[in-house]
């Protein structure tokens, strides 16, 4: 029937809907033709209740599927800043995904040029990145400013000058432009409307006209967000590349999201090059002419430098990354041992804080977490345990994001 033809075979393989698999109960995948809890059939008609074909999660575009598990976050560093806000705690994440690179000038280009297209001028202006953070009275970084983000050499280079607020509004955009590319290919190739409402002309349309294909078609992805804190370093950890054996004993931790205590390959025909963009001390931001030690005054291509054992690019240096969390230093006190994540000032509220007060205090309900390292600091910030905070309408050159989503459909 036409309003059930969902998902097409182009995009999710296309199953029928079939009796249950040979001997075995049904599945997500395989519900087969009646229900077992009132023994109606499914999608015998218009007022049947109709399940659409299901071929499993899609991956959307961009990730790497992190398998979560029990691990211990916190620090591994001394606490140079003696903030004790990040103790060793044991908590559990569950699998997610998780861009495999920091978004990119190029995606954010993708990114404005569709806003141009679609939105009112004051949204598309809202979304530029602030060029200006390159700009100082006492170094001449002023090319950066111009050509940083539009000149096609640094096109997959990380996105900067982009505020938590900006990371966040690009999410929501792209959750959108993703699933309205799955429509089209949905319906073979592009017609009815878009998850935008447009007309797009003739073809079998995956759902009403004018509106969005709902969850229960399956092939919707869920929400691109910005990974939690708890996410994300668990994500920079990689610990499964030290689970060497079959039981449930973690024998390693990591103080960097690479094997070894050190900033330099120990291995091959690497050995030596430095594993991330950082800044190795103070006025040394590259080396030396003719043996350079990371090969980048400033952010570097993407897909530079090694990956982790989860396949993710620069969890450490190259940009410090946004996530979820607004800050507060006693987090760890405070938030579950599931998929922890703080979202506001529950159990520690903002007036604990309030500078008006004369605590001259920089934390309130707008400033958010950001993790990783970036090329402007020094090795300390790239251990994964790690955490800064700045506000959340706040951008600078050292700062960009990843994307992450939850995984659907399972409980793992």
């Amino acid at each position: 029937m036409r309003f059930i033809k969902y998902v097409s075979a182009a995009v999710l393989g296309g199953l029928c809907l079939t009796a249950c698999s040979k001997g075995g109960q049904p599945t997500s995948t395989d519900p087969g033709n009646t229900s077992t809890a009132t023994g109606i059939a499914y999608n015998e008609d218009e007022t049947s209740f109709q399940v659409a074909d299901y071929a499993q999660f899609p991956q959307g575009p961009g990730l790497v599927f992190i398998e979560g598990g029990r691990t211990t976050l916190g620090s591994m560093e001394e606490d140079v800043a003696m903030t004790r806000d990040n103790i060793e705690r044991t908590v559990t994440v569950a699998s997610f995904y998780m861009d495999e690179t920091e978004v990119a000038n190029i995606h954010w280009l993708e990114y404005l040029h569709y806003l141009k297209a679609d939105s009112l001028p004051e949204v598309y202006q809202a979304a530029l990145p602030d060029t200006t953070v390159w700009s100082s009275q006492l170094s001449f970084n002023d090319p950066y400013e111009q050509y940083y983000l539009r000149y096609p050499g640094f096109r997959f280079y990380p996105v900067v000058g982009v505020s938590w607020l900006q990371a966040n509004d690009y999410c929501i955009w792209r959750t959108a432009k993703v699933n309205e590319n799955l429509a089209q290919q949905a319906n073979g190739g592009g017609g009815g409307r878009g998850l935008f409402g447009r007309k797009r002309g003739g073809g079998d349309a995956a759902a009403p006209e004018g509106t969005k294909p709902s969850i229960e078609s399956g092939y919707v992805l869920p929400n691109y967000r910005l990974p939690t804190e708890a996410e994300w370093e668990y994500a920079a950890q990689a610990l499964i590349g030290t689970q060497y054996t079959d039981d449930e004993n973690q024998n390693n931790r990591r103080l960097y999201p690479w094997d070894g205590h050190q900033v330099r390959n120990p291995y091959g025909k690497e050995m030596g090059n430095f594993m991330a963009n950082f800044k190795r001390g103070r006025g040394d931001y590259a080396g030396i002419a003719g043996a350079l030690n990371d090969g980048a005054m400033i952010t570097d291509y993407i897909y530079s430098y090694p990956p982790n054992d989860y396949g993710l690019y620069n969890m450490a240096g190259n940009v410090n990354e946004w996530v979820q969390d607004i800050y507060r230093p006693l987090s760890y006190q405070d938030v579950e041992d599931l998929n922890p994540f703080r979202r506001d000032d529950y159990l520690d509220e903002s007036e604990n804080y309030d500078s008006s007060e004369g605590f001259y205090s920089l934390i309130n309900d707008e400033v958010r977490v950001f993790k990783g390292g970036s090329w402007k600091d020094v090795a300390y910030w790239l251990s994964p345990g790690t955490r800064r905070f700045m506000a959340q309408d706040s951008a600078t050159a050292t700062i960009g994001f990843r994307c992450a989503m939850i995984n659907a459909g399972s409980n793992k």
